[in-house]
């Protein structure tokens, strides 16, 4: 799906503003429909393909909202973004639920424009299973080939040659600073510090010290001038993890940080310009926490110029081969030992799981395999219970339920070693019973 064979429609009741979208979108080779009322954007869906609508919020005698549940009732394949001067909280909220890809608040920048704009074909492309253009090749440290993280190679390509503000979203375990990482790296500040900092895991009332620093005897304890995070980070980029776990009153905080591109140390009136690239990273939804009142708006707003969500390792595909064999290389080379290999039956099981804990789980269960398996040949009883247990098999609808369970009774005493009463635990029956079936 090339750019030039994107269309996009725009209502605006400004031709300024029309006018100010035209131009950028068209820079991009997009090509663009544009109208100043919902009647005419009506009939121009009506008669036109179009891939994307970008409307205004509030027009003379229409409403964007009206807009977007059209497009919502009548066109599945569509992506809307929302665009308004009069941005709150409830009209994003309300844009989200109704369908909205995205909500931007005047005034904005191009860059911003278009991020918003390549999250929105993004994502008509993955519904649509259309394939991505010409394979980017993968930044350092990072393995795999499928087009959900193919999205994420060509977000740290374009994230990279920009300093605006980066949020990363995704699961734990995903690998959100090997992208801030990534980012920081390929950009023109690579020579100078990445400083990542773990906002959860330091005591809120010590935050601030950390990430701005502290005079001499401003607080007990303050033995001498220290510099923080975004003094340490100048020149080079700061990676935030966990910026949902920073309380309101760190937020403010933050906020001028970004806005003001300077820091105040603790004990000090005088404020420090600071040159710093802001990276955030969370694994919860900010969004949300914003309707809750538990994370400030303008912050969220300042953050998210550029998303970049990673997904889960079970979106993935074969990535997951992939990874596995990266890591058991990887030990087996640490220990001096052979490389495992996997069954088939094995090899589905990795495929099956959920992987809750993402590529982090992957990497700790294929250390554990290579370092715990004295046979050089995984399958699946030398899983861990949770991946044997959602080992798919073959489903015949011919079998009688008798052997069904038989063979299902057998599996687990196999994945127990035979112990018969963790497997009557398992299977939830007492060991009489269990003993029963095996005999019949």
């Amino acid at each position: 799906m090339e750019k030039n064979n994107i269309s996009i429609l725009l209502l605006d009741d400004s031709e300024d503003t029309l006018e100010m979208l035209r131009r950028h979108l068209e820079s991009e080779t997009y090509r663009v429909f544009a109208t100043t009322n919902q009647h005419d954007a009506v009939n121009l869906l009506e008669k036109e393909e179009f891939d994307l609508v970008i409307t205004d919020l509030k027009m003379p005698g229409s409403s964007g909202m009206e807009m977007v549940r059209h497009i919502r009732d009548n066109y599945r394949d569509l992506e809307v973004i929302m665009i308004t001067g009069y941005a709150t909280v409830d009209g994003a909220v309300e844009a989200m639920k109704l369908g909205a890809t995205d909500f931007l608040s005047k005034p904005f920048t191009r860059e911003e424009l278009l991020a918003s704009v390549k999250k929105a074909i993004d994502k008509l492309k993955l519904r649509n299973g259309d394939a991505l253009s010409e394979p980017v090749e993968a930044p350092e440290g990072f393995i795999g080939n499928s087009e959900a993280i193919q999205l994420v190679y060509r977000a740290i390509n374009k994230a990279s040659k920009t300093l605006a503000t980066v949020l990363i979203t995704g699961e734990s375990g995903t690998g959100k600073e090997l992208v801030a990482r990534a980012i920081h790296y390929s950009s023109p500040r690579a020579s100078a510090r990445f400083v990542p900092v773990n906002c959860g895991g330091i005591p809120q009332e010590l935050l601030e010290s950390e990430l701005f620093g502290h005079m001499k005897g401003s607080f007990t304890g303050a033995s001498d001038t220290r510099a923080g995070f975004f003094q340490t980070a100048d020149g080079g980029s700061i990676f935030l993890d966990e910026i949902s776990e920073t309380s309101l009153s760190m937020q403010v905080k933050l906020l001028r940080v970004l806005q003001e591109k300077e820091v105040t140390m603790v004990g000090s009136r005088k404020p420090t310009k600071v040159s710093v690239r802001v990276i955030a990273a969370t694994n919860k939804d900010l969004f949300s926490l914003v309707e809750k009142g538990l994370f400030r708006e303008d912050l969220y707003y300042r953050l998210n110029v550029i998303e970049i969500n990673v997904p889960p390792l079970r979106d993935r595909g074969d990535d997951i081969i992939l990874l596995k064999d990266y890591f058991a290389h990887i030990y087996s080379e640490e220990m001096g030992t052979q490389v495992p290999s996997f069954t088939d039956r094995a090899l589905q099981a990795l495929r099956d799981y959920e992987w809750p804990g993402n590529v982090r789980e992957l990497e700790n269960l294929v250390q554990r395999m290579v370092v715990m398996t004295e046979d050089k040949v995984i399958d699946v009883p030398d899983l861990p219970p949770p991946m044997r247990y959602t080992a798919q098999t073959t489903r015949d609808l011919t079998r009688p339920l008798e052997e069904v369970e038989r063979e299902y009774i057998q599996q687990v005493l196999d994945s127990v070693d035979g112990n018969k009463t963790q497997a009557a635990q398992i299977l939830e029956i007492d060991r009489k019973t269990l003993r029963k079936k095996i005999e019949d």
